[in-house]
């Protein structure tokens, strides 16, 4: 269980008494799929949190790399962020549209790269708009940060570990994409993948995790509920997976509010095991 202290989530309340702390730096890390438009950044620029910066999940990604938005360089990380105006010493505070996407991607990043002062927007812009609270729109150009970074690789996973998991069954896969493609009823959104799902995984819809009115996360006793009727075991390691390796983070956060720490993201999640020459797949129910 999550004291307030080291709950990653905070409230619009939380952040309007502190909008304009200088110390506290606000990132719109607002995410859609291929082809979906307007961009995210178009949406950045019509409306956004006052101060918040655009953080593009497909840019702070490794630039060679063929795979979606796959972690960049330790190096790369730190030069991105700093370039936000975001130094080490800051408390970040990542929103997205309110569909519950890509925050927690952002704030995993974060973790992942040696930054603990991190917070997810509870709600995110369709809570704040909700509310009434204030916006602007347009660009904001900060003053480079000064940031530090060192990747902790055990807060990713690589293909190969997923594959030597399937023998030892060390940890288990949680996997958020809605159910039908889970179960591979449905074709990947991704082109050229084939549908289905890690044999052994279990499927938690990251959508079920948070209210789709209101965009608030669901209370712990819901967000326990969810694992256990998945068949998840949250006592014992947990790797999530998605399509990309986006939404998967929902589950890392709704998981981090169970007071569960240690686990890990398969960053090339279904993009990449779903690959035709990829590993086995399964289909059907967990």
């Amino acid at each position: 269980m999550t004291s307030s202290a080291d709950d990653p989530l905070v409230s619009t309340d939380w952040l309007s008494a502190r909008i304009d702390n200088p110390r506290i730096k606000v990132i719109d890390a607002s995410y859609k799929m291929p082809g979906a438009l307007p961009l995210p950044s178009d949406d950045y620029l019509g409306v956004h949190i006052p101060g918040a910066v655009f953080f593009d999940v497909n840019a702070i990604a490794n630039p060679g790399d063929p795979r979606p938005h796959m972690y960049p360089s330790t190096e790369q990380f730190a030069r991105d962020v700093a370039a936000l105006g975001i130094s080490s010493g800051d408390t970040v505070v990542v929103y997205d549209s309110g569909a519950w996407v890509a925050a927690p991607r952002a704030w995993w990043m974060f973790l992942s790269f040696g930054h603990p002062n991190v917070k997810v927007l509870d709600g995110g812009l369709k809570k704040w708009l909700r509310e009434g609270r204030p916006t602007h729109s347009g660009r904001v150009t900060p003053k480079p940060g000064k940031f530090q970074a060192r990747l902790d690789p055990g807060f990713v996973r690589s293909k190969a570990q997923l594959l030597g998991n399937l023998d030892t069954h060390a940890e288990q896969v949680v996997d958020a994409r809605p159910r039908p493609r889970f179960e591979g009823t449905v074709a990947e959104p991704w082109p050229g993948r084939r549908s289905g799902h890690i044999p052994g995984s279990r499927n938690v819809p990251y959508a079920e995790l948070f209210d789709a009115q209101t965009g608030a996360m669901k209370s712990l006793q819901e967000l326990r509920q969810a694992f256990e009727n998945a068949g998840v075991d949250i006592t014992k390691p947990i790797v999530t997976s998605c399509g990309s390796g986006v939404s998967a983070l929902v589950l890392t956060l709704a998981l981090y509010r169970l007071g569960v720490r240690d686990t890990a993201l398969y960053d090339g999640s279904w993009a990449e095991w779903g690959l035709p020459d990829g590993p086995p797949v399964a289909t059907g129910p967990a």
